[in-house]
């Protein structure tokens, strides 16, 4: 691997190397793929350039996030001792947000503890759409000095104009208002959310709003696509209220096995998502809005 001496560094890791290799050549970076080696007890080696410059940023999303918290650890602290000064986390998908509070007594409240650990690597980090309720800001979940949150909802919403006319948005839960507010004013279009009942992670009941649904194109709108249970819930019944189709937009698509397959079985059409998350449905990239907030932290840098 060659020394990397140059204005800034893009590291990744080969299963992300093509969306970091578009962000890098956008923001003028070299990138470098971190050598990744697994011994048979599942330890791992990692290999970075010799040297780095001041400037270093490591693309990893957090998706599956267990194993690549370790990675993030092991790659951030060796950015450090090979010259790294400043160093950016982009984590498209950033993981163990949704646990804010102690739910039931003795319950680890995750975010708080993988914020401060991430906090504790980096100088500053970029994510989108990030899965915060109680908390407001970003920089509440994880107190760097640069805490970037950007959001995929405009970008699937200028998509969506090209596809639909006059669609109406829909939230599959209250959580997802705040990402669907923002896409339907962004083109004035009508918007409402569901109401959703949780019983357990594959089993939720839909209450859609008071809203007249019947004859309308209806795009269902949220940040992360698991299971598909409540996306396809939620079509379900808007489809057996006379809606003349659903469409899916989703920031993530995580999409467990199977759950694609149950989302188009209730009655969905299209679903797109951005490249977060790397799946067939990708339509729309976040690297130019990424590219921005690294180029205005560079600025900031000086």
């Amino acid at each position: 691997m060659n020394n990397t001496t140059g204005p800034g560094t893009l590291l990744c890791f080969e299963d992300e190397e093509g969306i970091a290799r578009q962000a890098a050549d956008a923001a003028g970076f070299t990138l470098a793929v971190i050598d990744h080696h697994r011994f048979p007890d599942g330890e791992m080696r990692l290999r970075l350039p010799a040297r780095l410059p001041h400037r270093a940023v490591l693309w990893r999303g957090l998706q599956q996030p267990n194993e690549k918290l370790v990675q993030v650890l092991l790659a951030a602290q060796t950015a450090r001792r090979l010259g790294a000064v400043h160093l950016t986390l982009v984590a498209p998908y950033l993981a163990y947000m949704r646990q804010d509070i102690e739910f039931n007594p003795g319950e680890a409240i995750s975010q708080r503890i993988v914020g401060g650990f991430l906090a504790g690597l980096f100088d500053a980090i970029i994510t989108i759409d990030p899965h915060l309720h109680r908390v407001a800001t970003l920089h509440e979940a994880m107190p760097v000095k640069d805490a970037i949150a950007l959001s995929g909802a405009p970008l699937l919403a200028d998509h969506i104009a090209t596809q639909r006319r006059q669609p109406l948005l829909m939230g599959p839960d209250e959580e997802a208002l705040q990402w669907v507010a923002q896409a339907a004013a962004r083109h004035g279009w009508d918007h409402a959310v569901c109401r959703k009942t949780r019983h357990g992670d594959c089993d939720v009941d839909i209450e859609l709003p008071d809203v007249p649904v019947a004859g309308r194109t209806v795009v269902l709108m949220d940040d992360v696509a698991s299971s598909g249970h409540t996306l396809a819930r939620a079509a379900v019944k808007l489809r057996a209220a006379g809606a003349a189709s659903v469409d899916v937009a989703v920031t993530h698509a995580l999409f467990a096995p199977g759950a694609v397959q149950l989302v188009r079985s209730s009655g969905v059409g299209e679903i797109w998502s951005t490249d977060c998350i790397s799946h067939p449905s990708n339509a729309v990239s976040i690297v130019p809005e990424v590219v921005r907030s690294l180029l205005g932290l560079g600025s900031a840098i000086g």
